[in-house]
């Protein structure tokens, strides 16, 4: 059975899909088993070429944009180089995080060993800025640290610039790294969300973006609502008024 990604805008110059958790954007070497890839299944949904603009890692969900055409796809790649335009995105994080914040904090460039073979391995580190606002906490009288409880936070981050795995990253500086990531976390916090909540994977979901559209000037707010299992962990952590009703999946599958 073809898989039918969630589009959630579509004219005649971009389609933009919530791109599921554990899908890559296109081929890479760095997953060299993996047959499914967001470019060809919506090129085969919708039938027409599609031109990825961004990206986002292969365990983080949500707002994915394509042009339809390679005239948009320049129009497009040059809003999202000068951050002309606000992506949102949701984590659930260790402990319970400050009530809001900036974290101005430069960051090296990773390299993939495959993809990145003709980068500069020795650039200075990149300006890198996060705003970030804490939605809800909660406690669990769960020893997993040093701690006599466990906490958890749910956490509203906005990215100013466009860093690799810029929020991964940003959280764990300020110590408080996104459940789920297996290479920025804490793996005790990530066993436990499994074991306890049987829930696997990033904790990151790209929920909105906001920006002109390039060819009509409309303004665009593309909203991609959380996955059924981050929502079955907001409800049943109790933070669904934490969040907009249509950030959340109506009901679990």
């Amino acid at each position: 059975m073809t898989e039918i990604l969630p589009i959630i805008y579509r004219d005649e110059y971009l389609v933009v899909i919530n791109k599921p958790g554990g899908l890559l954007v296109h081929r890479s070497e760095i997953d060299r088993h993996e047959t499914r890839f967001a470019v060809q299944l919506l090129r085969d949904q919708i039938g027409q070429m599609v031109y990825p603009i961004h990206r986002l890692d292969k365990p983080t969900s949500g707002v994915l944009v394509f042009a339809l055409s390679a005239e948009v796809a320049r129009q497009l790649s040059d809003i999202f180089t000068r951050q002309a335009l606000t992506k949102t995105y949701v984590a659930v994080v260790r402990g319970f995080a400050p009530e809001q914040g900036l974290i101005d904090h430069p960051l090296l460039e990773e390299l993939d060993k495959y993809t990145d073979k003709k980068a500069r391995a020795n650039k200075p580190a990149q300006p890198a800025i996060t705003t970030f606002k804490t939605l809800a906490q909660v406690e669990f009288p769960f020893s997993i640290d040093k701690y006599p409880c466990t906490r958890y936070s749910l956490v509203q981050c906005i990215p100013q610039t466009g860093r690799k795995h810029q929020i991964r990253r940003h959280m764990k500086h300020i110590s408080h790294p996104i459940i789920g990531d297996a290479k920025h976390g804490k793996g005790n916090h990530n066993r436990f969300f499994q074991e306890k909540f049987s829930c696997a994977g990033l904790m990151l979901a790209s929920t909105e973006m906001y920006f002109t559209h390039p060819v009509t000037n409309q303004a665009l707010t593309l909203i991609a609502p959380l996955s059924s299992k981050f929502t079955h962990i907001i409800r049943q952590f109790g933070w669904e008024t934490a969040l907009p009703s249509n950030w959340i999946t109506v009901q679990d599958n």
